[in-house]
């Protein structure tokens, strides 16, 4: 009895992590831990943290981090991540590639809602969808993190010079995929390489200030856990000595 009881805790607790890990970080989160660390103005910040950013050849926004992990071998990190990503990324499509004997996972997996503007005529909702690959080899783990775009849903009557308040689309970023009966909301793609801070007279440069400022801070959770799964395991015990 004293068993089944301590393996129906252990399921609770790992249960309950399942369900804080499953986004890695909600948007809400994301912005405090993004002001905590860059500050509160926008602006400033997508500034300071746009100078030291480049882009790779495809035009995209790549970090790249190896994480070193001694003593672990191939395998050992492979089931590691393994065991986070799969609890962590709940999409069936969202995990790309899981190979094994190449050492190699990727996932692509959507964060909703980073950022939001409401403008004088459109109102925009700012998605992202980063690419997060992760290289295994004995002792060491290489984390790259890609975006190339924004994705953007547009609200034509959320701005401020809206004819009737009362119709402003409120829900917008709520939208499922491919929904198409509002004729207010759209669909677009801002390549992040043309936008401020790295295109100075940027309209939509208040958008993406923020929208940059919460890709970056979120690169920056993805390899904290990705840190914390190889060196001490997805609930902190998941080692050999059982």
């Amino acid at each position: 009895m004293k068993r089944l009881t301590l393996l129906t805790i252990a399921a609770m607790l790992l249960a309950g992590t399942t369900a804080v890990m499953a986004q890695v970080m909600k948007p809400a989160d994301l912005e405090k831990y993004a002001k905590s660390r860059y500050g509160e103005k926008w602006l400033d910040a997508a500034a300071n943290i746009g100078q030291k950013l480049s882009f790779d050849k495809n035009q995209s926004l790549t970090y790249q981090e190896v994480i070193e992990a001694p003593g672990r071998n191939r395998q050992q990190l492979y089931v590691a991540l393994n065991y986070w990503v799969t609890a962590t990324f709940k999409g069936n499509d969202a995990i790309t590639l899981n190979d094994k004997e190449a050492g190699c996972i990727i996932v692509k997996s959507t964060i909703h809602n980073i950022a939001e503007h409401m403008g004088t005529i459109n109102k925009y909702s700012v998605s992202i969808t980063p690419i997060i690959r992760m290289d295994i080899k004995d002792g060491k783990v290489r984390v790259t993190y890609t975006v190339q775009n924004y994705d953007i849903l547009a609200d034509v009557s959320g701005g401020w010079l809206s004819l009737n308040a009362d119709e402003r689309t409120s829900g917008d970023s709520k939208r499922k995929a491919d929904d198409k009966t509002n004729a207010n909301l759209y669909d677009e793609q801002w390549e992040i390489v043309k936008h401020y801070p790295f295109v100075d007279k940027d309209p939509q440069k208040r958008t993406c200030s923020k929208a940059l400022v919460m890709t970056h801070a979120y690169s920056n959770a993805i390899f904290d856990k990705v840190e914390e799964a190889v060196k001490n395991g997805m609930i902190g015990n998941d080692d050999d000595d059982w």
